[in-house]
């Protein structure tokens, strides 16, 4: 069972990267429920751990994960961007990790986790780095097969701007290569944490 939030398989986590900080004692949500749960380690390093996923599924796992752990994480049914039984102002952060790729509506969850964040709070989130979306491999060489920032995986101006009009400011960008890949050409997981701006 991890202990640590992780960012994605095989790149640095939260024990290197330091993004969450202290979480001890601090309301924290997990969007969508990532494998293994960011939310039950988060519990176990003393948060009062949320989990939103509208998978019955992947709930039922992290109820089991969280029981393993002995921690107790609190679970909605949802989609991710209904975060209506949390109060405005009343998170202390927000970790999304792999789990926003097929979020239509971008702007939409950046104002939900803007009006629920406490001013100053963090936004982390990570996904697939466009650029390595945007590449395949064939016969062992990397070769373009998608347009940057085409399919699921927006560009990083399109998430630059779109925090930038939810009024969060982004103080850490970091473009993670995968430790056991020597040879790796371009960063595999894009990293950003943002700031709430405002009240």
């Amino acid at each position: 069972m991890t202990t640590v939030v992780r960012y994605g398989p095989s790149v640095a986590d939260e024990s290197e990267l330091r993004l969450c900080g202290d979480v001890s004692g601090k309301r924290v949500i997990e969007l969508g429920i990532g494998a293994p749960s960011n939310a039950v380690a988060l519990a176990g390093a003393g948060a009062r751990a949320i989990a939103v996923d509208p998978s019955s599924d992947r709930i039922a796992l992290l109820r089991k994960q969280a029981e393993q752990a002995e921690v107790t994480v609190q679970c909605h049914q949802s989609e991710v961007a209904d975060l209506g039984f949390a109060t405005s102002g009343s998170i202390d952060l927000v970790v999304a990790s792999h789990t926003l790729q097929e979020v239509d509506d971008l702007a939409r969850l950046l104002r939900q986790i803007h009006r629920v964040l406490r001013p100053e709070a963090a936004f982390v989130m990570a996904g697939p780095h466009p650029i390595a979306a945007m590449l395949g491999n064939i016969d062992g060489q990397q070769v373009v097969q998608r347009t940057y920032g085409g399919g699921q995986t927006r560009s990083i101006s399109d998430v630059f701007m779109a925090m930038q009009r939810t009024n969060f400011r982004i103080d850490v960008i970091h473009e993670l290569q995968p430790l056991n890949a020597r040879n790796a050409r371009t960063p595999a997981v894009l990293v950003i944490r943002a700031r709430k701006l405002g009240v």
